[in-house]
């Protein structure tokens, strides 16, 4: 049977992972005014996923029952003593952001873990979820997240990053792709990417820098046209996505002709603008302003809340290059909450 990554149009056009953004609020305002061929979700935590537990207070009997001794100078309080509980899937925060709807997919469950055991039980969620497929992340250059063996630092483990690819691969049928960089402190190409492709990944995603340039450098496409030789060379049949420095679906079309890509991946050039992979241009700024509004809504309906804080990044991107639009912005970065965001749209107008 045929994954969806074979079924895709060439080249094909993908919403790339993007922290606090790409939340299930935004990706399914992305799938409404502008659905891009394939989109990913925000990476996430497999290691959060498995593990992330709440202490709750044992009752006292439940204590005695067990026999619990205290240890030497301890306090004979059993009332107090904390057990650790896996929390379920509704009361895990971490799954809000792995909510979808079928307007989204094909959709990319994204994730990070240095432990092949982690990555195998996020792939088996995925599927159990729905997604169509995996994706493991091997580029964020996040130090907490390196610290952990994954992101960016898988570049510098390459024995670990195989074992990560084989053993989401063992633990679901869904199809497993990477999202990498150029290379840590320098390129690295030649060695790193028929090293991944030796795992038979169904797609490979490269950011067109090293770790070290973060988003500084400009993206080297010259280096995506090379991984595509390297592709071929290596006769496999994953399909190469580039990333980075896109500004929109046409600059996304000429780059896949000049560098062979099969797709390519857009992420910042998505910021206040949903319809990004429509190739429109022409939005006018009451449309902007109520598809906002709109987000706001969508952001407060998610269960566990995130913080509306989060949600300014957006007011900051929609609320831009328009007569007014300083001081209309000032207004909306105060809102509390998405009330407050539609009626200072309002009081401006009024």
């Amino acid at each position: 049977m045929k994954s969806f990554w074979e079924k895709l149009p060439r080249p094909f056009f993908a919403l790339a992972p993007l922290a606090d953004v790409t939340d299930p609020a935004f990706r399914a305002l992305v799938a409404k005014y502008g659905k891009p061929d394939v989109i990913w979700t925000e990476f996430i935590s497999a290691d959060g996923l498995y593990h992330l537990l709440e202490k709750v207070r044992e009752r006292p009997r439940d204590a005695a029952a067990r026999r619990v001794k205290p240890s030497a100078g301890e306090a004979v309080t059993l009332s107090a003593r904390r057990l650790p509980r896996k929390l379920t899937f509704s009361e895990n925060p971490l799954m809000r952001d792995l909510q979808f709807t079928k307007a989204e997919r094909p959709i990319v469950m994204q994730a990070f873990s240095g432990k092949p055991k982690m990555i195998a039980y996020a792939a088996r969620l995925a599927e159990e979820l729905g997604f169509d497929g995996l994706d493991i992340n091997m580029g964020c250059p996040d130090k907490a997240i390196e610290k952990q063996g994954a992101g960016a630092g898988l570049m510098r483990n390459p024995k670990l990053a195989l074992e990560l690819v084989v053993a989401a691969k063992a633990a679901t049928t869904l199809p497993i792709s990477v999202k990498t960089r150029v290379g840590y402190h320098y390129e690295i190409l030649d060695e790193w990417v028929p090293l991944l492709l030796s795992t038979k990944p169904a797609a490979l995603t490269i950011h067109l820098r090293t770790r070290r340039e973060m988003s500084a450098a400009p993206a080297d496409w010259g280096l995506m046209k090379r991984a595509v030789a390297l592709r071929d060379k290596c006769g496999s049949n994953t399909l190469l996505i580039g990333n980075g420095d896109v500004k929109n679906l046409g600059d996304a079309r000429a780059k896949a002709k000049e560098s062979g890509a099969d797709g390519v991946m857009m992420g910042r050039a998505i910021f206040g603008n949903p319809w990004l992979f429509t190739g429109r241009t022409n939005i006018s700024t009451k449309e902007k302003l109520e598809v906002l509004v709109e987000l706001a809504y969508a952001f407060e309906k998610l269960s566990p809340p995130k913080s509306f804080v989060i949600l300014k990044k957006h007011i900051k991107a929609f609320v831009m290059g328009f007569e007014g639009a300083v001081e209309l912005r000032a207004k909306m970065m105060k809102a509390e909450n998405a009330k407050e965001l539609a009626e200072s749209i309002l009081g401006s107008n009024g």
